[in-house]
């Protein structure tokens, strides 16, 4: 067992750095196409910049923080078998719940992202409860909650005046007026996340202890889904959900609870980034990309609590990265090399195949030649009792 579990890892390992490896292959290749010149000092701005300075690296850490629990989110859905896309809505409606928690209530940072957690359950609880009472395809219910989720919180930021940049919360697109987080922390002092002096260490305002609490909450859901009962139980029911009924247990129950969990964890990624003090929400009509980020990030990690935690630091740091391309390069230039490194994050689920058959081969091989190997001295062994 315990060999097939390190095979397991090997393989995913593999799969996702092969991934990455031709994901930045074909930026390069774009960068020369678009300007030769400076490919090679752009694209060795793309692979440094993160680590070029302790202000660039606390931005990392920054963005990584909201990418692990929206990561986490979908991985924790693609392990109980189903396709959480409305990640991005409910991390939308977390954010909006935390918000509204330190800023309508002016309650504590740490009461915001429970709230923020709450705004993500609830949203998740729909698609999961169409899923399992009336066999509705979760993909479909989450992808229309992904609007329905932003234009209300839109609807509701306009309607609530201390939500509203003349007092702090969100801004809208249309407006020049923006408030400071220095006047965030005058108005609710506890309503930011705690920076422990990371930011002097670092000199960086980006830097708070945002990143070491979604660390801990993918430890958390990594103990969960691999030594509880609990977590044995929705996996059993992602693997073959018929199967799971007939040995007892109630598949309707964990798809229901399995949303919900999954947009809990967005939930608290929309809380973390936007109680940090350096982020605000802006009202605009399109969909938040960060929860959509985190499909490649769970991708990468073959859905693997603890592997998302590296996948999303390292999405994070290529971001940064690609703000350094600028000004020989356009913006959209460096969104193309992103996301097709993220695109062909999702091919990794096609080399994990190929390299699992490539290592299936190899020990069938080494086992026919262990078979083979036996032979000899027996023959030996005969041949000298004739002798004898």
């Amino acid at each position: 067992m315990r060999n097939r579990r390190n095979h397991t890892g090997l393989i995913n390992g593999t799969a996702s750095l092969i991934s990455i490896a031709l994901g930045l292959i074909f930026g390069f290749l774009l960068l020369l196409v678009f300007n030769a010149s400076f490919a090679v000092s752009g694209f060795n701005n793309l692979m440094t910049t993160g680590f070029a300075s302790s202000e660039k690296l606390a931005k990392v850490f920054y963005q990584s923080a909201p990418l692990l629990m929206t990561g986490l989110s979908v991985a924790f859905a693609f392990k109980t078998g189903l396709f959480n896309i409305g990640a991005t809505g409910q991390y939308t409606l977390g954010a909006f719940f935390a918000l509204m928690g330190v800023v309508q209530f002016r309650l504590p940072w740490w009461m915001g992202l429970i709230l923020g957690m709450v705004g993500g359950a609830l949203l998740g609880l729909i698609p999961g409860v169409c899923k399992a009472l009336f066999n509705v395809n979760e993909v479909i219910t989450s992808i229309m909650f992904n609007w329905i989720a932003l234009f209300a919180v839109n609807l509701s930021i306009n309607n609530m005046p201390l939500m509203l940049a003349n007092a702090w919360g969100a801004i809208n697109k249309d407006r020049t007026a923006a408030l400071t987080s220095s006047k965030f922390m005058a108005y609710n002092p506890n309503a930011t996340i705690p920076k422990a002096g990371l930011d002097k260490l670092l000199g960086s305002n980006y830097m708070n202890i945002g990143v070491f609490i979604a660390i801990l909450v993918a430890v958390i859901i990594w103990i969960v889904m691999n030594r509880t009962t609990f977590g044995y139980e929705l996996k059993a029911c992602g693997y073959n959900r018929h199967a799971s009924n007939y040995a007892g247990i109630n598949a309707k129950r964990n798809i229901i609870l399995s949303m919900t969990i999954s947009g809990a964890l967005a939930g608290i990624g929309g809380g973390l980034y936007y109680l940090s003090g350096t982020a605000q929400y802006t009202l605009v009509k399109s969909l938040l990309g960060m929860g959509f980020n985190g499909i490649p990030v769970a991708l990468l990690a073959s859905s693997n609590p603890i592997g998302t935690i590296f996948s999303a630091l390292f999405v994070s740091y290529i971001q940064v990265g690609g703000d350094a391309l600028q000004p020989e390069y356009s913006r959209e230039i460096i969104d193309i090399i992103i996301a097709a490194i993220i695109y062909l994050s999702a091919f990794s689920l096609l080399m994990r195949g190929w390299i699992a058959k490539r290592l299936l081969r190899n020990q069938k091989d080494n086992t026919n030649m262990g078979d083979e190997a036996p032979a000899e001295p027996a023959n030996e062994a005969e041949s000298g009792v004739k002798a004898q």
